[in-house]
């Protein structure tokens, strides 16, 4: 959990410097609402936020978080699948959004057994970047040591070395155990646009001990 908990942060201190007020944003993953509500939070009442998951209790959870923080109002909640993004986001953020993070696995305190899925979160990333903003950043958190999720892991992590580097930098963010949580912040190289800081794997082990 610790290690987890720090990986949070780090994705949330590179979101942080680049998402403002006013901004748009999307939880590909909105679990129990704890990215959501930091979103939520960064962009304000005048920004706005898509939040999706398929599990109701997830989207509930969701609610009741961003109403007790007072953030409703800037959030739309989705009951669709991450890779369903194509045909939940309005078309205008289509290369808009300045923040999209996901985050893998399961549900915390639910059934174990429904998790991501390697293929739809391929897809869902695929369709992420078209609509991630030149100077945006994508954050995923991935978690090998549940089952599918060291495949997941494995390809998601294949499909990031994939992209072309020309244009994008990547930053993977591991603790130094196979089965830890790991980090991948992905970001357009666009002009003046700002990147994640780059960390080298034995500087990310040593942040983790």
């Amino acid at each position: 959990m610790t290690h987890r908990m720090r990986l949070v942060d780090e994705a949330q201190t590179h979101i942080q410097r680049i998402l403002k007020a006013g901004d748009y944003a999307v939880d590909a993953t909105a679990g129990n609402g704890h990215d959501t509500l930091f979103l939520a939070q960064c962009v304000g009442p005048k920004g706005h936020v898509w939040a999706l998951d398929i599990q109701a209790q997830a989207l509930d959870a969701t609610q009741r978080r961003l109403m007790e923080a007072q953030c409703a109002e800037q959030v739309t909640l989705c009951k669709q699948s991450h890779d369903a993004l194509i045909n939940t986001l309005p078309k205008f953020t289509q290369g808009k959004v300045k923040a999209i993070m996901f985050n893998l696995g399961y549900l915390p305190g639910s059934d174990k057994a429904l998790t991501t899925q390697t293929h739809t979160t391929l897809s869902a990333l695929k369709q992420a970047l078209e609509f991630l903003a030149d100077e945006g950043i994508l954050s995923i958190m991935l978690y090998p040591g549940h089952p599918g999720g060291d495949e997941e892991a494995a390809e998601v992590f294949r499909w990031s070395q994939a992209l072309t580097h020309d244009a994008f930098t990547i930053n993977h963010i591991q603790t130094g155990k196979s089965s830890a949580p790991e980090l991948i912040l992905i970001a357009p190289k666009a002009a003046g646009g700002p990147r994640p800081e780059q960390v080298s794997d034995s500087e990310s082990d040593a942040r983790a001990q």
